[in-house]
């Protein structure tokens, strides 16, 4: 068993990795809302350049492991004169993989809208931004909002990969106490907790979300 010296010395590491946990999947978190919100945009655009350009970006981030993408933006962008810290390496990938998922998501959410409102909006001379901002997209994440906090889980959960371009989040800091304690059950079994922890957080947000968003959304 771990005694209560190892575990209160190893306390400030894990500490920091949550903190650095919390901070990735934040920054990756809003990145994804952006990038997948500027996505579906493009993916229903009446223009056939940004829709093809949006439609091959979607299909390279989720046809290939967010793994080599973080290998791109971490190695190949310095070899273009472009350095990349780690932290910003790891959030920029996590976040654009993410976005390929939410833009989806948004996609499938005003697909299940009734049809016609784009089209009164536009009757009323609302211009595009506008339909968009007021009346498309706040009904289409009410919709998709499970599947958005689903994806976001998952986000969380991929963070252990910033560990390979040397980013000391929670679960590198548990492998480093275990690394030097020699008791990985009990370090890791902490490790496992705090992630359920961050994603009942993200969950209880998102309830709280859906109960402020119900009556916009027109729930009987």
């Amino acid at each position: 068993m771990l005694d209560l010296a190892n575990l209160q010395a190893a306390l400030p590491e894990l500490a920091h990795g949550l903190y650095m946990t919390v901070m990735l999947s934040g920054c990756a978190m809003v990145l994804s809302w952006l990038f997948g919100t500027a996505l579906v945009v493009c993916l229903l655009s009446p223009a056939a350049l940004p829709r093809r350009a949006a439609a091959i970006l979607v299909s390279f981030l989720r046809g290939t492991p967010a793994l080599v993408q973080l290998f791109l933006v971490f190695f190949t962008l310095p070899l273009a004169g472009i350095k990349v810290p780690p932290f910003t390496a790891a959030a920029v990938t996590l976040g654009l993989n993410s976005g390929a998922y939410v833009a989806e998501i948004l996609r499938g959410g005003l697909g299940s809208l009734p049809s016609g409102q784009a089209e009164a909006a536009e009757a009323l001379g609302f211009p595009r931004w506008r339909i968009w901002t007021r009346v498309l997209l706040p009904q289409a994440v009410r919709v998709s909002l499970p599947s958005l906090v689903n994806e976001l889980t998952l986000l969380v959960k991929t963070t252990p990969l910033a560990s390979v371009v040397a980013v000391t989040e929670l679960t590198f800091a548990g492998q480093i106490v275990v690394a030097r304690t020699f008791e990985p059950t009990e370090v890791l079994l902490a490790v496992a907790l705090a992630y359920i922890l961050l994603n009942l957080a993200l969950t209880d947000l998102a309830a709280r979300l859906d109960r402020r968003l119900a009556p916009a959304g027109g729930r009987s």
